[in-house]
């Protein structure tokens, strides 16, 4: 199956000059999120890690199954104010200034072994605050895993620490 197909590209959105990777189109046909959850899988399979964490909200729609397909554990990293128990938290940069990903200060133990998953590599500042704050926990991340990578925009070089796969390229 090509997942490329299965997913919606909208011109100019959210601002003029962006080409928008949609993924709702591949997330409502049953095959094709089976099918890219099980790739993913596949991908990361061999990987060494504990637990699978993954930042508000795209990153909990593939981080979450992936944890599941693999039997592992899932940690969310929540926009601020979300999350009812102590935490730590990152900020990152966006377009017109600055949010924050908060994490529980219980949710990885020292030395656990973590894949960090999201939908979609374009800058990395999003998932680079999530590996942020499982490093803050002591956590060590073994791989970064995307569903989709935009490989103009060169989000690989601010995870040049990391190992970093990707299922669909553009």
């Amino acid at each position: 199956m090509d997942l490329k197909e299965k997913i919606r590209i909208i011109m100019d959105f959210p601002k003029k000059g962006i080409s928008f990777k949609d993924i709702t189109t591949l997330l409502k046909d049953g095959e094709a999120f089976r099918t890219a959850i099980k790739s993913l899988a596949d991908l990361v399979r061999d990987k060494d890690f504990d637990l699978v964490a993954g930042p508000e909200a795209r990153g909990f729609i593939i981080g979450a199954p992936l944890a599941y397909e693999l039997g592992k554990g899932f940690v969310p990293a929540r926009k601020r104010g979300k999350l009812p128990g102590e935490t730590i938290k990152a900020e990152y940069k966006l377009e017109y200034g600055t949010d924050v990903l908060e994490m529980h200060k219980d949710a990885i133990e020292k030395g656990q072994k973590v894949l960090v998953v999201d939908d979609l590599l374009a800058t990395g500042g999003t998932i680079f605050s999530t590996i942020e704050l499982v490093e803050k926990l002591g956590g060590i991340v073994t791989a970064v895993a995307f569903l989709i990578e935009l490989t103009e925009l060169k989000g690989r070089e601010c995870l040049s620490n990391y190992e970093v796969v990707s299922l669909i390229k553009y």
